[in-house]
């Protein structure tokens, strides 16, 4: 059974660092392209960053381009998204997504989901 596990999750202070890891279980990442979403309360879920299967090409919002990194280690089948200079407006459950295929951006292109795992900057 497919499954995504995310960890890493915790209260930073504004320009702090996190690294939330995604352990994925039941497949091999080789397949897959796997994306970070997050949701902010009363907020739909925005993406935030995409990688290939290889993880060659990456995709990043607007808004964490220049702060965040994605990453996968496809031998210990785990993706991360090292996420630096944190601001309160980062404040989100943080979602970690897969697909079956070729790197893709929006939400509906992704197949199977974690549980998720909140991330909250403030003073």
């Amino acid at each position: 059974q497919l499954q995504l596990v995310e960890s890493g999750g915790g209260l930073v202070q504004p320009g702090g660092s996190l690294r939330l890891s995604c352990a994925a279980s039941g497949f091999t990442l080789d397949y897959y392209a796997f994306g970070w979403f997050r949701q902010a309360p009363g907020k739909e879920r925005e993406g935030v960053s995409c990688i290939s299967r290889s993880g060659g090409s990456t995709n990043y919002a607007d808004s964490v381009k220049g702060r965040f990194t994605i990453s996968r280690d496809n031998a210990k089948n785990t993706v991360y998204l090292q996420m630096e200079s944190l601001k309160p407006e980062d404040t989100a459950v943080y979602y970690c997504a897969a697909r079956d295929g070729m790197l893709r951006t929006r939400l509906s292109d992704f197949d199977y989901w974690g549980q998720g795992t909140q991330v909250t900057v403030t003073a």
